[in-house]
């Protein structure tokens, strides 16, 4: 019995061995192992995106230099690998930089629906209108809550200058894996200026994905700060010498829109709390019954133009609205406002103002705030036509929901200064009533103040100005009207 005993010992004190050490080779194994925890891609996806990009540097480089001939670029496709599309993350921005869409001038290439939101086609059918906008990599931490605020489909358009591409990849990344509503509702598209095109090295790319998976979910615009601390000092003087692309950025966001409507906006105006399905409901139902040519307007000059012979008669236009969303700015300490009363109530403490009311009265004055918040809607009325601008003069800009069919932004204005009000200016021309909606409205953060312009704005401003010239001329030839008489010598308003 003793030696069965001893027996039985000796198998537990092996056994015992056995899986003690089971357990140190597993906890070597774990130890040495890379954990992926979904929050951010695997070390081989990040590999695959870094030879995926050079590859496309590469094929750039070799498009520009006609000397290799074709075949060279041919090789280069060849050389691709098959799945390289599939290895990459879906929430990265794929583009190739031999080949996007040139603007007329050649100085912007341009990539529309770089990267689309899962929802997007399905909400493009499912509502009338779509809000559009544009931005630098700066202020690209206020699509946060403009996505939550806003339930229809988004159209964002993404301006990136060379190494900064790879730091707007990063916080698009960021912000598709915190938030749901980036992730389902917006297609992003990019433009680029011709001379410094998407460029990064390996190490850097690398450097930059790391980082972005460690950025605070719950802090969106201090993780864009730290994000922003690697561009390169050359990025960020080039940018101060050059200007923003202003409106050839609010074309990209509005042609890529697949509604019937468009409410374009900066990505720093916030809409108001249901603003989205309000609109809709309302579009469902709106019918323009103004005029081609406003009553209230100016009466027009003779036609500038003799009518072609044998043109024969030509029915009017049909009849074509704008409909202008109130835009206050409102003091960061206090919170958005749930409703049109309460917005009235914070303006008559001082805490919100019509938007530019200091910096630039003109920019919204013909909105009439004063009637806006008069009118005694209930906050749960539906939005509707509240009254007709009647007032309209030069250099207003509201921000407006209206058909897709409206004027383009004239590119030739870059920088600051005769922008969006251009736009805005032809539109009169052209006939289209604006209407204010209630009691819907959007909002600015941050009472703004005037300040001295720095020089390099008031260059912008000087050129815009040449160029308005030429550019008010064309409009009155183009419509054969000039309602504010802007043709006259000396008419061109001195700042934008």
């Amino acid at each position: 019995m003793s030696q069965v005993g001893c027996r039985l010992r000796n198998l537990g004190l092996l056994w015992v061995f056995v899986l003690t050490c089971s357990n140190i080779l597993l906890t070597v194994r774990l130890l040495g192992s890379t954990p992926d925890c979904g929050t951010a891609p695997g070390l081989a996806k990040a590999k695959a995106r870094v030879a995926h990009l050079q590859h496309l540097q590469q094929q750039a480089r070799r498009a520009d230099q006609p000397e290799h001939g074709g075949q060279q670029a041919e090789d280069a496709l060849d050389q691709q690998s098959p799945n390289a599309e599939d290895d990459l993350d879906p929430d990265t921005i794929s583009v190739d930089p031999a080949l996007g869409r040139w603007d007329s001038r050649r100085v912007l290439k341009m990539f529309d629906l770089a990267l689309v939101g899962a929802q997007y086609a399905q909400l493009s059918a499912e509502y009338k209108v779509t809000l559009a906008t544009q931005t630098s990599l700066e202020r690209l931490h206020s699509l946060v809550q403009v996505v939550h605020h806003w339930t229809g489909p988004l159209s964002v358009a993404l301006y990136a200058a060379g190494d900064e591409w790879a730091l707007v990849q990063a916080y698009v990344r960021y912000l598709r894996r915190c938030y749901a509503p980036v992730r389902e509702r917006v297609a992003f598209h990019a433009a680029f200026p011709a001379d410094r095109l998407p460029e990064s090295s390996p190490d850097q790319l690398m450097e930059i994905l790391g980082s972005e998976a460690h950025l605070d979910c719950f802090r969106p615009e201090p993780s864009l700060k730290e994000l922003m601390r690697q561009r390169s000092p050359e990025s960020i003087r080039w940018r101060m010498r050059h200007g923003y692309p202003q409106n050839h950025m609010r074309n990209l966001a509005r042609k890529a829109c697949q509604t019937e409507y468009v409410f374009l906006v900066d990505v720093d105006v916030v809409p108001s709390m249901g603003l989205a399905q309000g609109l809709n409901d309302f579009l469902q139902k709106a019918k323009c019954t103004a005029p081609s040519v406003a009553p209230d307007a100016p009466k027009a000059p003779p036609p500038m133009l003799p009518k072609t012979r044998g043109a024969g008669h030509r029915p009017p236009p049909p009849p074509q609205c704008a409909y202008v969303i109130p835009t206050y700015e409102l003091d960061e300490r206090v919170r958005f406002p749930r409703n049109k009363s309460d917005l009235v109530r914070l303006a008559g403490k001082g805490l919100a103002r019509p938007f530019h009311h200091k910096v630039f009265i003109y920019n919204q004055y013909a909105t009439n705030f004063t009637r806006w918040q008069s009118e005694g809607d209930a906050d749960n009325a539906a939005v509707h036509v509240a009254y007709n601008v009647t007032n309209f003069e030069f250099l207003y800009e509201p921000f407006y929901v209206a058909r897709d069919t409206m004027p383009p932004h004239d590119e030739r204005f870059m920088g600051y200064g005769y922008t969006r009000n251009t736009q805005v200016y032809e539109m009169f021309v052209a006939g289209v009533q604006f209407q204010v909606l209630s009691p819907t409205f959007s909002v600015h953060w941050g009472l703004q103040s005037k300040q001295a312009r720095p020089a390099w704005r008031e260059l912008q401003n000087n050129e815009n100005r040449r160029h308005f010239d030429v550019f008010k001329r064309e409009v009155a030839v183009r419509y054969r009207r000039d309602p504010l008489s802007m043709v006259q010598p000396n008419r061109t308003p001195g700042k934008a």
